[in-house]
């Protein structure tokens, strides 16, 4: 009881508002720390790579108390970790983030969601699920619109490989006999391995009988290059893309 009644008093005695907003000094340290710890999933724009956009944060309505908590404790099911960072750190990182929420241009909307959708379940719809309908080769893209900007979004379209989602990491099993299987990793031991195959199906295999696990670069994805999606059509795939969100909440 003495534990939890402190810890409503460390949450009670923290701000709702960034008393570091606007300082020039907390504002170049937020850079420094986001960049050595954030950009790698957020890019050093922040509008994306694994992890979603930040420049709208403010803009979308989020509070600072929530942000705050976002970051401490992390966001369970996904590849954002809990923070192991002071609070000072916490709130330098948010008050230079609310200077990019404040100096960049919204995206322009562009494109045509419907024609997106058409063209999204012709070349995309055999490896990428979204609502439960489509392949599994690929990330479910059901909520990818409040997770991915538009620039990253067309940034792996155009290189699939540029970035490559944890639990899909493509992978080429060498058996014995020569035979190459390939496929994403799913888990892997010491003395095993377990991949989804090309048919989508989950094949476990020993080490003992392969010849070599070989760890690709190359995303299974192809890349778009304009010859096999040009700009226009890009831009109705963006479009479609954009509008599958997470029901909005509004917090009280």
């Amino acid at each position: 009881m003495a534990l939890g009644l402190a810890c409503l008093a460390v949450a009670q005695d923290r701000p709702s508002a960034n008393r570091r907003d606007g300082d020039p000094a907390s504002i170049r340290e937020g850079q420094a720390i986001y960049r050595a710890r954030c950009a790698d999933c957020h890019g050093l724009d922040a509008k994306g790579v694994r992890g979603p956009d930040l420049t709208r944060l403010w803009e979308s309505g989020a509070r600072e108390d929530r942000l705050f908590q976002t970051i401490r404790s992390g966001v369970p099911g996904s590849e954002m970790p809990a923070a192991v960072a002071s609070d000072d750190d916490i709130w330098a990182v948010l008050a230079y983030l609310h200077t990019l929420n404040a100096a960049t241009p919204a995206e322009a909307a562009a494109g045509s969601a419907d024609s997106g959708a058409r063209i999204f379940q012709a070349k995309c719809g055999s490896c990428h699920r979204v609502n439960g309908y489509g392949g599994v080769m690929g990330p479910d893209l059901s909520l990818i619109g409040s997770r991915r900007s538009r620039t990253a979004l067309a940034r792996k379209i155009r290189s699939a490989s540029s970035y490559i989602t944890t639990g899909f990491e493509p992978v080429t099993l060498v058996a014995r006999d020569g035979r190459r299987i390939r496929g994403v990793r799913k888990n892997e031991d010491a003395f095993s391995i377990q991949i989804m195959d090309t048919r989508e199906r989950i094949q476990g295999y020993s080490k003992a009988d392969l010849r070599e696990v070989v760890a690709e670069k190359r995303s299974l994805m192809p890349d778009f290059a304009p010859a096999a999606l040009n700009d226009h059509d890009l831009d109705d795939v963006l479009a479609y893309l954009g509008t599958l969100r997470a029901p909005v909440t509004r917090q009280q």
